[in-house]
Parts: C-alpha cells; structure tokens; sequence
C-alpha cells in the first residue's frame, strides 16, 4: 500500500513539473525572436512632460540597498515585480537585485537599460515572459518621480545583438528589460515607453 501511495505521489509530482515546464515553454515561444520595427512617435521633450505631469508622482526611494547604490525602483503589477534597480551593472550585485545595465539616469530621454537574472527569485526577471504589449511598467527615483511606461515590444535575441541598448529614442523616454532565456543561449528584451 505504502509503495502504490509512493509511486502516485512520485507520478503527481512529475507531472507538476512537467506541467510547469511545458507552461514556461509556451510562454517563451509566443515571444517574437524579432523586434517590432514599429514607427516611434516623434514627440518633443514638452509633450512628454505635459503627458506625464499627471502621472509623476514623488515617491522617495532608498539610496543604498544592502551596500549598493540604488539608482530607481521598479514596478510591473501584473506579474507582482517590485525591487530596487542599482546603479552599477555588477555581476555580484545581479544576485540581488537587477541593475543599470547600460543608458541615461532613470526616467530621462533616452533608453534606460536593466538586466537581471531569470532564476526564481521574487525581485528577478523569472516572470517578464508573462508581459505582452499593452502592459504597465513603473520605473521611479528621487529626481523625476514615479514614471508609467507602457510595454510596446517583446522579444528575444542573440547575447551578442546589443541593438536593444540603442540610444536613439527620438528624444522619447524608454525602458528596456533584459533577462536570459533558453539556458542562457538567447536573451528576452521588453521595451517600454513613457506615456
């Protein structure tokens, strides 16, 4: 009796995993392995302000977390995301927290970049494959306040394609999330403008 009830657990218990497995594989392949080369809106640095100015709202952000310089917090409510971004990209300090991986200050024209692992972690990028286009992204720091962004491209590359860190924005301000995928062969990038 004992082994039946055994074997049924073990038998239940492979089935959760694959079942979690299939599911994350799923949610990767819907992601693009191309860029949307969508035509961005060329709009001046007023009409971002004036856009926003009803969005920002002044939240004070810690300035150091557990001996790193914070640079901003960042916000995404649908897959329950919310940590500190900090200042430098260090390989130790990815561990435990995502950081600036490449751009200007936060929330500020140009392309702010951050990367963090994918592993199981509550503030990593494990859950950034369950964003879609349309999504809300909230990046803020003690200069500019609490900007939305909205996710408008998800999709993967290659390590070596450093295209998403491009800084040509048509002096809008935008967000990308870097993360590893298929065992660290392929990267998924999520790209987020200011409203």
């Amino acid at each position: 009796m004992i082994k039946k009830i055994l074997k049924l657990l073990i038998i239940l218990l492979i089935s959760i995993i694959i079942g979690k497995m299939s599911y994350g594989i799923y949610k990767e392949m819907k992601i693009s392995n191309t860029p949307n080369n969508e035509q961005i809106n060329n709009t001046n640095l007023e009409n971002i302000k004036s856009t926003n100015d009803n969005k920002i709202k002044i939240e004070k952000i810690m300035s150091n977390y557990k001996g790193y310089d914070v640079s901003a917090k960042l916000t995404i409510p649908k897959i329950d995301l919310d940590t500190y971004v900090f200042e430098d990209y260090d390989e130790e300090a990815m561990w435990i927290c995502p950081t600036k991986y490449f751009g200007p200050e936060p929330n500020e024209i140009g392309n702010y970049c951050i990367a963090a692992h994918n592993y199981n972690k509550e503030n990593m990028f494990n859950h950034i494959i369950e964003l879609e286009r349309g999504d809300t992204i909230y990046l803020s720091d003690n200069k500019n306040g609490k900007v939305e962004y909205e996710v408008y491209d998800i999709y993967k590359a290659e390590p070596t394609d450093n295209s998403s860190l491009n800084q040509n924005t048509n002096d809008q301000i935008e967000i990308t999330l870097i993360t590893c995928s298929d065992y660290s062969s392929r990267r998924i990038i999520v790209k987020a403008r200011a409203g």
